[in-house]
């Protein structure tokens, strides 16, 4: 089931109001999942089943994206704004220290929030941050483009295209090394978030000084990297694990950036065992 709530963020000029959607389902210790840019909270539906068998399962639109409302003005789409949030949320949803996993920018937020403290393990899929200057431009500018087509196809098109695997490979086959895999309602409902995400600009915008370069210590860190993702390319993951030591750097094989739908089993996997 689908739900909002609203919390106050602190501001320089004030606590300001930010509203969020989530879902909340199954049973366990919590753990709370994070999307990518231009995605939506439905990314993670092909494990979602599977992780709610031994976890309360909380899966969130960022703000600005999917059905969550864009940040209120004065409120940036930055690293630490975006912690700041999700640290209320928790509190909002009396999450005391939940696990956390994000995939892409989800992944960066994961271990922000377990830098923070906030958090008591994190997984993190294909995050970003661990990028060389090359390939950020050149990331942002598939992202730019993807975002482009989505804002420009007619939905008519969308549906169409959707409902064929040649359809489904030229709309997504830029995150998920398996797209024949997703159904056509999945393929055209992400389209649609990608084109009506209201944080996207601000969010890549604010994304072109990130790097991650913080060890994460005290906590179990798990970082997972599709051998056919190429967005961030793997080699980032051999850079993350330098900077978190002690992290756990698991390959997902034949997985692409979105490497959910690509193997749920071996994603879903994954996360139980970066949770524990």
């Amino acid at each position: 089931m689908s739900a909002t709530v609203s919390f106050a963020v602190p501001s320089p000029g004030g606590p300001l109001p930010v509203t969020v959607s989530y879902a909340r389902v199954g049973k366990g210790e919590p753990l709370l999942l994070l999307h990518g840019i231009g995605h939506h909270r439905q990314a993670w539906d092909p494990v979602v089943d599977i992780l709610a068998t031994e976890r309360e399962v909380i899966a969130v639109d960022l703000p600005g994206f999917g059905a969550s409302p864009p940040l209120p003005d004065g409120l940036a789409y930055d690293l630490p704004t975006t912690a700041a949030v999700f640290g209320a949320f928790c509190e909002a949803l009396d999450l005391d220290q939940p696990h956390v996993a994000g995939n892409s920018l989800g992944g960066l937020l994961a271990l922000e929030l377990g830098r923070e403290k906030l958090v008591r393990s994190v997984t993190a899929l294909s995050p970003a941050g661990f990028w060389s200057q090359a390939e950020r431009r050149y990331a942002f500018g598939i992202l730019m483009t993807m975002r482009q087509i989505s804002r420009r196809m007619p939905l008519p098109l969308v549906e169409r295209m959707a409902g064929t695997a040649a359809g489904r490979t030229a709309l997504t086959s830029t995150i998920y090394a398996r797209p024949s895999r997703r159904s056509p309602e999945a393929v055209v409902a992400e389209t649609l978030a990608l084109a009506l995400a209201t944080g996207f600009d601000q969010t890549l915008r604010a994304g072109t000084t990130v790097r991650f370069t913080d060890d994460v210590p005290g906590i179990p860190v798990t970082l997972g990297w599709g051998t056919r993702d190429w967005l961030l390319v793997r080699r980032q993951g051999v850079r993350a694990k330098r900077v978190i030591p002690a992290a756990r750097l698991v390959r997902l094989p034949g997985c692409g950036h979105c490497p959910m739908s690509d193997d749920p089993a071996l994603v879903a996997r994954v996360l139980l065992d970066g949770s524990r």
